[in-house]
């Protein structure tokens, strides 16, 4: 595919470059920020039960933080090479020209921001329900009808101008700290009394060893890196202050899970984890009694609220953007001025989500169905992302790199290469939901095909 110009390639609404203010510990931070979500409630029973022992457990977790980690570095190159708030958006169309770009936030808005919300209904749905008796109504449709109850009170607050500050995200983001470090306590006052787990630890079942579905759910948990790494563009060190504020992030990051993982086991056991539909709760109740379950209800529930209210805020923004370069005239390209939001692109984005929420109750798969719905998609644009790091090295070799991702062009190709394997295994493993969003995928192509070429005229 021919390159777009140079010109056809810069942001159309670029007031300043981002200011490099930030040093390591504040990076960290926001690293932590960024990545930590209600995934990690939620995934460990899905990784245990295609696991078939504790050490491939955390074995598997931590090959997770690994790999983040080198796919981390390579989006620091970029983000410090082309620094621009579009992200990974900005860096597929700058590698791969205007089409993959409109293609990419296409995806965003069917399939990975939508799925998202979807699939953090879904967490709050089914921690809420461990509390909320409200099964002789609503059956299993339970989770689903909380789930999106909040997605449509969200939609509301924000079509109302309502924010969340930085102060209260920042506030929510040790709240989940907490949740995970209250888990250790719980564990730890668990094996402190001398109480064994409540299911084995292993189990012999040799068809336990599935590495591959396992990956999908433990790279979902770590979700959130490659939007970590454009702060490169925001250190004051230039050169390794993003290396290191990544390396610790994403380092204490794994360290938290590993912490969760070893709580759930040592309260749960192995079999007890995989069939739980909320281990956290389930161990905070084990160990606490109902306070504690009630508490860590809270914390989850806080947790997908805010995560959920973030993509709300940022997705129809993308969304905005790129109908407005495809062509101005879509109504997914009006702002309301008044309310200082995309109205359209965000009742848009709700209805999707939604209409997700009613395709995993139906399949009654719920979060699961939605992790299959988005991994193939997400997985085939991060294979893509780990290669434009070569392809703009050889394209646009005189742009200056201050940072520089170390044994090139080994670990680019070493993360693209197990990028390929978990969109193999998201395809291989997975169910209905993988085919939908796929489908999804060729649909927005067709789509944005006409548009596309009617935008470079």
């Amino acid at each position: 595919m021919p390159s777009q110009p140079q010109q056809d390639l810069t942001p159309p609404t670029v007031l300043v470059l981002p200011q490099r203010q930030l040093d390591v510990k504040h990076a960290v931070a926001l690293c932590v920020g960024m990545v930590v979500g209600a995934g990690i409630f939620k995934t460990s029973p899905l990784v245990a039960a295609a696991l078939g022992g504790s050490y491939e457990l955390y074995l598997a977790w931590a090959f997770g933080g690994l790999l983040s980690f080198i796919g981390a570095l390579c989006f620091a190159e970029m983000a410090s090479s082309f620094p621009d708030t579009g992200g990974d958006y900005f860096f597929l169309r700058r590698a791969y020209g205007q089409r993959l770009g409109f293609l990419f936030a296409w995806s965003r808005f069917a399939v990975i921001h939508t799925g998202s919300m979807a699939l953090l209904a879904f967490v709050f749905g089914d921690y809420l329900s461990q509390v909320l008796d409200l099964r002789p109504w609503l059956g299993p449709y339970t989770s689903a009808v909380l789930g999106a109850s909040l997605i449509v009170l969200l939609t509301g607050l924000n079509l109302l101008g309502v924010r969340v500050g930085l102060g209260t995200q920042l506030g929510l983001t040790t709240v989940v700290l907490g949740g995970l470090l209250l888990l250790g306590v719980g564990a730890g006052v668990q094996v402190w009394a001398g109480h064994a787990p409540q299911t084995p630890l292993a189990v012999d079942d040799p068809t336990r060893h599935n590495w591959g579905q396992a990956m999908v759910f433990v790279f979902l948990a770590y979700g959130g890196w490659s939007d970590a790494a454009t702060l490169s563009a925001e250190m004051r060190d230039q050169r390794s202050g993003i290396k290191r504020a990544l390396w610790w992030g994403l380092l204490l990051v794994s360290g938290l899970y590993l912490l969760a993982n070893w709580a759930y086991l040592q309260v749960l056991g192995l079999d007890g984890l995989a069939r739980s539909e909320a281990p956290a709760a389930a161990l905070m109740l084990a160990v606490f009694g109902r306070p504690g379950e009630l508490l860590m209800v809270a914390i989850v529930s806080l947790t997908a609220l805010s995560v959920m209210n973030a993509i709300l805020i940022a997705g129809p923004r993308t969304t905005y953007a790129a109908a407005r370069d495809v062509a101005g005239s879509l109504h997914l390209a009006r702002w309301n001025a008044k309310r200082g939001t995309p109205t359209a692109a965000v009742l848009a984005t709700s209805g999707v989500a939604l209409a997700l929420v009613a395709f995993g109750a139906i399949t009654r798969g719920g979060f699961a169905t939605m992790v299959d719905y988005l991994s193939p998609v997400y997985w085939f644009f991060m294979t893509l992302s780990a290669l434009a790091v070569i392809r703009l090295r050889r394209s646009e070799p005189e742009v200056q790199r201050h940072y520089q991702v170390p044994f090139y062009p080994w670990l680019p190709l070493a993360f693209a290469l197990c990028c390929l394997y978990v969109l193999w295994s998201s395809v291989v493993y997975v169910r209905a939901g993988a085919m939908v969003g796929v489908a999804v995928l060729a649909l927005g192509a067709m789509i944005l095909w006409p548009l596309s070429k009617r935008a470079q005229a």
